[in-house]
């Protein structure tokens, strides 16, 4: 007998996606946050993401050698396994403008990245200074209840994907 036979397990629930506006993102790209260099490298990391749509996990491991003929091209490290295509994403003038900002990294890096958990905490930090407190409606996990909430509470690496496939689904 198979002890887990009468476990189910519900189908994952998800909410609308939250994303922040082309508008929204050339005000973010436009900040300035020379005060804070530290939170200037996180937000032109984030402004990429947006640009580029990969996970954070693939963005950490980038390098020149990503960069082909103008595009992005690299294989997604999640799907790596059951389905290795290449991705190619043609960089656009804002997503050129950050990479020539760090032309000479350790290791051929793209971008200065840190931790997750730290790019997170200052994407958060960042979209509070630069005034992004749109309010947007969630839901609680807790308390399946909505609950409003400012678009800094809920900032994150996962956003940018959002932003990349919210515009392009929008646009097109």
């Amino acid at each position: 007998r198979n002890p887990f036979d009468n476990f189910k397990i519900s189908a994952d629930l998800y909410g609308t996606p939250i994303y922040i506006t082309i508008e929204e993102l050339h005000h973010l790209h436009s900040a300035d946050l020379s005060k804070w260099p530290r939170l200037q490298r996180q937000k032109d990391i984030f402004v990429f993401q947006c640009n580029v749509g990969c996970r954070i996990g693939d963005l950490r491991r980038f390098t020149g050698s990503n960069l082909v003929n103008g595009s992005l091209e690299y294989i997604p490290s999640k799907t790596v396994a059951k389905n290795p295509r290449t991705v190619t994403i043609p960089l656009n003038d804002m997503a050129r403008e950050i990479l020539s900002k760090y032309p000479s990294l350790p290791d051929d890096r793209l971008l200065p990245c840190t931790s997750t958990q730290k790019y997170n905490m200052a994407i958060k930090e960042i979209f509070e200074i630069v005034g992004l407190d749109r309010k947007v409606t969630v839901l609680d996990p807790v308390t399946q209840k909505e609950k409003r909430v400012c678009l800094y509470e809920i900032a994150s690496s996962h956003m940018a994907r959002r932003t990349f496939a919210g515009n392009i689904y929008k646009n097109v």
